[in-house]
């Protein structure tokens, strides 16, 4: 199994950009005006994490289903080679962070990855988004 790089830290985060209605901006803002968040993220975190533990089972049961690595999973050049060098191939499926190490070349890409479903972040150079474009679901 491959191993998580130890650069990357759970804590992380990706940006997301919502629309929402003035109406609810303004309750977002009144509530943090009145105290009860620290800021409009602040609340929006809360109720992301508040509406995943409310689906929690059937997220723990699509991840077994699927079989979905969970968190952070890194894919090195050597781990990559080590691969190919076996004739084996990869069918990357996580939900969190996907990350190929920044020294993997698209050819090398092509050859070791047979497809790549992410629910979260993928992090490779964009030559190697490019190459796995097709492979990508």
């Amino acid at each position: 199994m491959i191993a998580p790089e130890k650069s990357l830290r759970v804590g992380e985060t990706e940006k997301i950009t919502i629309n929402l209605g003035l109406i609810d901006l303004g309750q977002i803002d009144l509530l943090v005006q009145e105290g009860f968040y620290s800021n409009r993220t602040d609340l929006i975190r809360t109720a992301i994490r508040n509406q995943l533990q409310t689906h929690a089972d059937v997220v723990r049961q699509t991840v077994a289903r699927k079989s979905l690595m969970l968190g952070l999973q890194h894919y090195s050049r050597a781990d990559l080679e080590a691969l190919r060098d076996a004739g084996q191939k990869l069918q990357i499926q996580v939900l969190g962070l996907a990350s190929i190490g920044a020294d993997v070349s698209p050819e090398l890409a092509l050859a070791t990855i047979d497809s790549v479903t992410v629910l979260g972040a993928l992090h490779a150079s964009a030559a190697v988004k490019a190459a796995l474009a097709g492979r990508i679901h």
